[in-house]
């Protein structure tokens, strides 16, 4: 798998990805209608660092590039994170961070990957601490996932995501340390 810091010639990858996920409406509190404009400009907000992953082959293990390849397709992203301060000021030492995994590339390995990976970069870029503010309680293996990497819940905030087809769900709060 290879992870690059994206360009805007990773735009449709992204988008491609990112429409599949929210429109289900099962783990992002995005409207299921939000447009290619709106969507890009939230995951490539001023002060966020947005990376893509590549597929290479089973078991080739990861490798950041610096530089994305010349030659990527849309259809060749099979993930996307972008990596952010929680909060600005005060707060900006936290980092939150936000995954999506296109969904005939789930199961793969590639969420744990740009898990680990997002670790690594936060602590390259300073941040003490990672916080996720609203993981979907049905999303079990994102929350598998993030406790796997060290995450805690911290906080539950009781119905607080209409599920298309569970109703009202719980979300989570969840944090860990960078610092070793």
């Amino acid at each position: 798998m290879k992870i690059w810091e994206a360009t805007d010639a990773d735009h449709d990858g992204i988008w491609r990805i990112f429409h599949e996920v929210v429109a289900a409406g099962d783990t992002y509190a995005f409207d299921p209608d939000t447009s290619r404009e709106d969507a890009l400009a939230y995951w490539f907000a001023r002060g966020t660092h947005v990376y893509v992953a590549k597929q290479e082959s089973v078991g080739d293990g990861v490798a950041l590039l610096r530089k994305a390849p010349t030659t990527i397709q849309a259809r060749d992203i099979v993930g996307t994170y972008i990596l952010r301060p929680n909060q600005c000021g005060a707060g900006s030492h936290v980092a939150n961070a936000a995954f999506v995994v296109a969904p005939e590339a789930r199961g793969q390995g590639i969420g744990r990957a740009m898990g680990e990976h997002s670790l690594s970069e936060a602590r390259r870029l300073g941040f003490r601490a990672m916080q996720f503010n609203f993981v979907v309680s049905t999303n079990e293996s994102a929350i598998r996932l993030w406790k796997q990497l060290g995450f805690k819940i911290v906080g539950t905030l009781p119905d607080a995501f209409r599920h298309p087809e569970k109703g009202y769900v719980d979300v989570y709060v969840m944090y860990r340390s960078l610092l070793e």
